[in-house]
């Protein structure tokens, strides 16, 4: 199984994408496993059953939602044993830091077939002024932008020109060799593009 994080600052957009990616790759298919650490729920219909902690939802189409309860590396050793996805799609926190993750899944392949896709980082185009201004919220979009192998301009269908062309200088800026995409998940736009991502294979573990 392969693990892709979908990460960014708070109220980027992560749920959305990651529901709208889940239903494309699920009807081609693929077994898709999801992992939650937010605060919330996410929105999926299904039978909820009890798994080790966590709660465990069938979406169908080949597709389980995991609400973590537990560590990220038991989660992952789980699905492996069990579930047997073929990707596992990792939603963190909003402030959470994506090479962390990356360091869980290097653990879990010590004991489970797990290989490490890309980390997808949204960038929330409305909020740009304030994501690289505000000193309590600029460190950590900083981090999480330099973690990434793609950066989604996020939310593209309601900024203007000059807040996306904004967006992609700073994010060139701390991270040149991320892939940036223009994403709306309203319009689709840039989504058959973050589907390709997610078949990427990295470095290994």
């Amino acid at each position: 199984m392969k693990l892709v994080q979908v990460a960014g600052y708070l109220g980027s957009g992560k749920t959305s994408l990651i529901l709208d990616l889940v239903r494309t790759l699920s009807a081609t298919g693929t077994k898709v496993a999801i992992l939650v650490n937010d605060v919330g729920e996410v929105p999926v219909d299904g039978k909820v059953l009890s798994l080790s902690g966590m709660t465990v939802k069938d979406i169908g189409g080949g597709c389980v939602c995991c609400q973590v309860a537990g560590s990220l590396l038991k989660t992952l050793e789980i699905l492996g044993r069990e579930q047997k996805p073929d990707i596992v799609i990792v939603e963190p926190t909003g402030i959470a830091v994506p090479e962390s993750i990356r360091e869980t899944v290097r653990l879990a392949a010590r004991r489970t077939a797990v290989t490490l896709g890309p980390v997808i980082v949204l960038f929330d185009t409305t909020r740009v002024e304030k994501l690289i201004n505000f000193d309590t919220i600029n460190r950590l979009v900083a981090r999480q932008v330099r973690d990434a192998d793609v950066v989604a301009l996020s939310k593209v269908d309601a900024s203007g020109e000059e807040e996306i062309s904004r967006s992609i200088e700073e994010v060139t800026r701390l991270n040149p060799k991320a892939e940036i995409v223009r994403l709306s998940v309203k319009s689709g736009e840039g989504l058959e593009e973050l589907m390709r991502q997610t078949k990427r294979e990295m470095a290994p573990v």
